[in-house]
């Protein structure tokens, strides 16, 4: 990639996909803004000290406050403290948030965002693949309870987003593995020649510094932005982005969030593909191209097992279940994901039973 790409979610925001593309975050805030408070993970710090003397040297005044490390951040009490340091700095309805970090930092600094004032604005730089290529882009936002993931959020826009690929190249391979998850999600659910690319060759589609994994992210960054911006809220089309998230989530929490999410939401898409094969949806070709592509980039696809009451009660409560009715996205064939509603109890287990030892 010789120059940044920059992808409109609509009339929404831009995404700036590129390399050395740190230093572009304050051409993204708004007009108007004076201070900007920097949101980071704990052990992250050299790239926020970086977009902080960037936005320095642009005349802003910045704070940058440092939160717990993966999902301990996602906490009403970790964002009450972000509360407090903006109270007491005074931040006003035109002034800033800038998070750096990965999904984490993201869904909390866009919550901390979108509850402060009742809403300031905030500039996403995601350091992770899993990031860049989901949590990001669209304005989720969202902290956890014990009950369950994200349960608590707001639908936050953000003013920009800025991806600098070179980021990755200290990101953990176990993470940038993680990540491809959200990336082959993307294929199956809309946009099929990113399922060519890795199929050609899985381990260019893990190389940080290649030409493949940045097509793949712009991919998958696009697929995003045209389904977000047709469906800000989530009232019908934008469900189609869970693909694989309702079995995701619920291991997630049932293991105290102690597995990496692209893990989860990988075992989660072959327990829907396993789904849309009992209800005739998904040929035998589909579900074991399910597992290839997944298992090439080094992706289980098999739960542990022995806790399907667990994770049942975890998936009665995920946001896209209405009352007692739990619902799932599924595919219809390649590229065309549908919903699968109130499905019996017995299919589940069945799906359930074939994922696991």
């Amino acid at each position: 990639m010789s120059e940044p790409v920059v992808i409109p979610v609509g009339d929404l925001h831009d995404v700036v996909v590129g390399r050395g593309v740190l230093d572009r975050v304050a051409a993204q805030l708004p007009g108007g803004v004076r201070q900007v408070l920097v949101v980071r993970p704990e052990g992250l710090r050299t790239y926020a000290d970086t977009v902080a003397g960037a936005l320095s040297a642009a005349g802003y005044t910045v704070r940058v406050e440092a939160v717990p490390d993966n999902e301990r951040a996602k906490t009403a009490e970790v964002a009450a403290g972000l509360w407090s340091v903006l109270g007491q700095r005074a931040f006003t309805r035109t002034d800033a948030v800038v998070s750096v970090g990965g999904g984490t930092v993201t869904d909390l600094a866009g919550f901390v965002a979108a509850t402060w004032l009742r809403g300031v604005p905030v500039v996403h730089v995601p350091t992770t693949l899993l990031a860049m290529v989901d949590a990001a882009v669209g304005g989720k936002t969202g902290i956890n309870t014990a009950e369950g993931k994200n349960l608590v959020g707001a639908f936050h826009t953000p003013a920009g987003v800025v991806c600098d690929l070179d980021v990755l190249a200290t990101l953990p391979r176990p993470d940038l593995v993680a990540g491809l998850a959200e990336v082959v999600k993307g294929g199956f659910i809309a946009d099929p020649r990113i399922l060519e690319l890795i199929e050609a060759d899985p381990s260019a589609a893990t190389r940080w510094d290649g030409d493949v994994l940045a097509e793949l992210v712009e991919r998958k960054v696009r697929v995003k932005a045209e389904i977000v911006a047709a469906d800000l809220t989530e009232s019908f089309l934008r469900e189609v982005l869970n693909y694989g998230h309702t079995l995701g989530h619920a291991i997630e929490q049932v293991e105290h969030y102690e597995r990496r999410h692209g893990e989860a939401v990988a075992i989660g898409m072959v327990f829907a593909a396993e789904l849309g094969h009992r209800t005739g949806t998904v040929d035998d070709a589909l579900l074991a191209r399910h597992r290839a592509v997944l298992e090439a980039v080094g992706l289980p696809t098999r739960d542990v097992g022995g806790r399907f009451e667990d994770l049942l009660t975890a998936m009665a409560r995920d946001k896209k279940s209405r009352g007692a009715t739990m619902r799932f996205v599924v595919l219809d064939g390649l590229a065309h994901p549908v919903r699968l509603v109130g499905p019996d109890e017995s299919l589940l287990r069945d799906a359930y039973a074939a994922i696991s030892p």
